[in-house]
């Protein structure tokens, strides 16, 4: 590899592995405070951070291995992460549909949402800039499972806006299923991505 190519790679690495210690941060905070405050929302938006785990693991593990092996075909490590990274989007997906009957069949009020709105603001910003810098590495290196790691964050964002707004209007209204509309749209959304991540891990013949 090129100098500038280990230059990407290495970002694409620290990219990955900053995704892995944040979630795993925001996702023990979220569901102990989610826990606490009997905040479904919030803490299953926190179960969902251990679900993204998963695929900066996955890029990770594939920067690693190429780099390596510089010999061996990179399109072997990239659909192993493009399929890992589908994966989460299925298993996020189950996770957000979970979190949608038990709000509709225990029709339970959380005790506050104050924290759900200020996790939430920090996840959109911390999400918005991860989103970006990986899409950007992910162009520059023409890596698929990157740019599909970077939708995995998109999905990230529009969660952290879901339970924002749901937080806000909870506070402000006592109405405490809100987001039972957006997560329904959330859950299509990655579904919808996890298919095009098995998608292209299986007519991704070349790197090039």
């Amino acid at each position: 590899m090129v100098n500038s190519e280990q230059k990407f790679y290495r970002q694409a690495y620290l990219l990955s592995l900053f995704t892995i210690f944040y979630n795993i941060v925001e996702g023990i905070v979220s569901m102990v405070l989610g826990y606490a405050d009997e905040t479904l929302s919030l803490f299953g938006f926190g179960a969902d951070s251990f679900i993204e785990v998963m695929s900066g693991v996955g890029i990770a593990v594939m920067i690693l291995r190429i780099k390596h092996n510089p010999n061996s075909p990179k399109s072997m490590f990239e659909k192993t992460a493009l399929k890992l990274t589908g994966t989460a989007f299925y298993l996020l997906s189950a996770g957000l549909f979970a979190g949608i009957v038990l709000n509709l069949i225990n029709h339970h009020n959380p005790e506050t949402t104050l924290w759900g709105v200020i996790i939430s603001l920090v996840s959109i910003a911390v999400m918005v800039w991860l989103m970006n810098a990986k899409k950007s590495i992910g162009k520059k290196l023409h890596s698929e499972p990157i740019i599909a790691d970077a939708n995995c964050t998109k999905v990230c964002v529009y969660m952290s806006v879901v339970l924002l707004i749901s937080s806000l209007v909870y506070e402000l209204t006592g109405f405490a299923y809100a987001d039972v509309i957006g997560a329904a749209g959330l859950t299509y959304f990655s579904t919808t991505e996890g298919k095009e991540a098995f998608e292209k891990a299986k007519g991704k013949e070349c790197s090039c």
